[in-house]
């Protein structure tokens, strides 16, 4: 079972979610580029920082950098709450 969750001795899920968070990545600034609106990057930029913990694991520097992704993934979801925070009180203000 454990050899189908490898490709080319990398972790399956690890790769899936790299490549996913670096898409992410990739249409938030595209998005932010074409719209100027600031949300697609901030989220983007979170992605960003999950796509290099991605990295760090997939090439084996995980357990060296051990605190560093912690506060890597810590920052990002930071970012992404800090965003999601700013977008739902600027939709009330909104509608006042």
């Amino acid at each position: 079972m454990s050899n189908c969750m490898n490709i080319c001795g990398y972790d399956f899920f690890m790769v899936v979610n790299f490549v996913l968070s670096l898409l992410i990545f990739i249409v938030g600034c595209h998005a932010y580029v074409k719209t100027k609106d600031r949300t697609p990057f901030y989220i983007g930029t979170a992605f960003a920082l999950f796509t290099l913990s991605h990295l760090i694991s997939l090439i084996g520097m995980e357990y060296v950098f051990k605190t560093t992704m912690i506060l890597i993934r810590a920052f990002a979801y930071v970012i992404v709450l800090t965003t999601l925070y700013n977008m739902g009180r600027k939709s009330v203000q909104r509608k006042d």
